[in-house]
This record gives C-alpha cells, sequence and structure tokens, in this order.
C-alpha cells in the first residue's frame, strides 16, 4: 500500500505549532501524525527526522514572519513604524493560550551543549539568521528615517540595542507565562481550602 500523500505546508503548520507550544523535546512525531492525520512513517519518509521537520516548519514561520515585519515597517512615519515593528513582536509571542512565547528563543534554550543533545548548529544557524534579517529590516527603517530628518543617530547601533530590547522583552515574557501557568496550578487547591474554610465557619484569609 503506498503511503498516504499529505499537504507538505500543512503538516509544516501542524507540526510548528506543536513545537511553538510544547518545544521540540516535549513533542513526537507521533503527536504531529495525529494531529495532521498522516501515517508516522509518512514523516520519516517524508523530513527524515523531527530535527529536520522543525527545521523546515521554523524556515515557514521565518518567512512568514519577516513578510509581516516588512509591512508592519512598510508605512508612516518612523516612530509609526517602530510602534507596529513593536506591536507585532508582542501579538506573536502572546499568541495561544496560554502565551506561546518566542519560538527563537525557546528553540535557543534546546540548542544541546555538545554534538547529538537537543538541536544542532543548522538549527543555530536558522535562529542566528533570521535574527540577522529582523536586525536589518530595522536598520534600514532606521536609515530611511535618517535620510527625512526622522533620526539622527547611528542606524546600526540602535538596530542593535532595539532587537536586543526585544530579545528581553521575548524572555521576560516567558518567564511571566511560566509564573502565570503555575498560579493556574494552584487554583483548584486554594479553591479547595477555601470551601474548607467556609464550611468550617471561617473566612478564605484565616484559612490560609
Amino acid at each position: 500500500m503506498r503511503p498516504r500523500e499529505f499537504d507538505h505546508d500543512d503538516v509544516l503548520r501542524i507540526a510548528f505549532d506543536q513545537f511553538w507550544r510544547k518545544g521540540v523535546r516535549g513533542t513526537s512525531l507521533s503527536d504531529i501524525a495525529r494531529d495532521a492525520g498522516v501515517q508516522r512513517g509518512s514523516l520519516y519518509n517524508a523530513f527524515g527526522s523531527k530535527e529536520a521537520l522543525f527545521l523546515q516548519a521554523y524556515e515557514r514561520y521565518a518567512g512568514d514572519y519577516l513578510l509581516a515585519l516588512q509591512k508592519a515597517l512598510g508605512a508612516g512615519s518612523l516612530r509609526k513604524r517602530l510602534t507596529a515593528f513593536f506591536d507585532l513582536t508582542i501579538v506573536n509571542f502572546r499568541s495561544g493560550s496560554p502565551p506561546r512565547g518566542c519560538p527563537t528563543t525557546r528553540g535557543l534554550m534546546e540548542l544541546g551543549a555538545v554534538e547529538g543533545e537537543g538541536l544542532d548548529e543548522d538549527a543555530r544557524q536558522a535562529f542566528a539568521n533570521l535574527i540577522s534579517r529582523i536586525t536589518a529590516l530595522v536598520q534600514d527603517t532606521l536609515s530611511a528615517g535618517a535620510k527625512r530628518g526622522e533620526f539622527n543617530g547611528n542606524p546600526a547601533v540602535a538596530a542593535l540595542h532595539i532587537i536586543t530590547v526585544t530579545r528581553g522583552l521575548a524572555v521576560l515574557e516567558r518567564a511571566f507565562a511560566r509564573r502565570g501557568a503555575a498560579a493556574q496550578d494552584r487554583v483548584p487547591h486554594d479553591r479547595s481550602r477555601a470551601r474548607q474554610g467556609g464550611r468550617l465557619g471561617v473566612s478564605s484569609r484565616q484559612a490560609r
């Protein structure tokens, strides 16, 4: 029996959503195959490995994200363009429920310290390439703003500062998302204690 054919782009989209939510280590090809409605073996035949599938899915994401950034930085005053850039960036890593964070930041955290552990050098290069291209887009925007008299600093240095701030926001968002998830996990326990306190005739504050 021939392996079931599938929509390559649809599988990449489904796979990346899983990788983004659970990380590469936390995602299996069986998970992706189930959600995509295909056989696990078909994924192996098409991509070779989970890591290779991740790289293709990440490249697809990177292309779409760069197009969105180009649009955000493409019109209006320099202030308007940079505001649109930050808005898009924040919306990107706030997407999902709970928020999924920045996929590049998450991927960097999964790089292996030694060969054979975690994502490899190809992934590192893919992450670095996307960050470099984003930096170049911001630098070009600042250079254009300087020509219009809206900016009098060094575009290259300012672009690096902006990207550094953006990376910092992504890290902070991930930290707060983890704290929020931990707080949600405690809610059922806290509510149980509150109900118990009510049955004993004391307030939830006293029950603690």
